[in-house]
């Protein structure tokens, strides 16, 4: 990632390759529209299984991305990560006013429903990218660490012999990973308790 900076001085993190990554401007708008549009298309279409409203709530995912753009962090994750996160919001909100629709058409009530959350899956999903965001941004032992341990199983002992190292080494390493990914992840909003 880079740093650029406008003729107004405002900074805008970039991929190295990539287009800035704000949406202050119509055009930063447009480019991750670019950019990430197809990708939630797909994710929400996914989640609704409705072509014309997935174009709709695509739609919608951009808007309110653009009125919120202020509140937008780089540090906290990137734009794409943020978008999937509103994505996330708009198919549960699209659910739930279904879901509210369709109880008053069959009771003639508009009592909110209750049950678990009808995006759950996507909420998996969106943990997983955030996760893999966060982990992306540990050091290299430290993520080879968390991975190797929660993710294939090894024993701490295990792994320090690969590596040569004691296996106190490897729970601090474990230790500090765990502690840095959870932090990570409550900064860019993640479903972290």
């Amino acid at each position: 990632m880079g740093v650029r900076t406008n003729r107004r001085g405002d900074a805008k993190v970039t991929d190295a390759d990539g287009p800035p990554e704000s949406l202050r401007t119509e055009q930063d708008v447009e480019t991750a529209y670019a950019r990430y549009g197809n990708e939630l298309f797909g994710f929400v279409l996914n989640a609704v299984r409705d072509r014309h409203l997935a174009e709709e709530l695509v739609q919608e995912i951009f808007v309110r991305a653009w009125r919120a753009s202020a509140r937008y962090d780089p540090a906290a994750g990137t734009l794409r990560t943020w978008l999937f996160a509103i994505a996330r919001n708009s198919v549960a909100d699209s659910a739930r006013r279904r879901s509210v629709r369709a109880r008053v058409e069959q009771t003639g009530r508009s009592d909110r429903p209750d049950g678990p959350n009808p995006a759950d899956p996507f909420d998996r999903l969106l943990t997983a990218i955030q996760l893999d965001e966060a982990l992306q941004r540990l050091s290299p032992e430290h993520r080879q660490t968390v991975v190797e341990v929660y993710y294939h199983g090894r024993t701490c002992a295990e792994l320090g012999g690969e590596l040569g190292i004691p296996a106190s080494t490897v729970r601090s390493r474990l230790y500090y990973g765990v502690r840095a990914l959870r932090l990570l992840l409550q900064e860019s909003g993640g479903l972290v308790s």
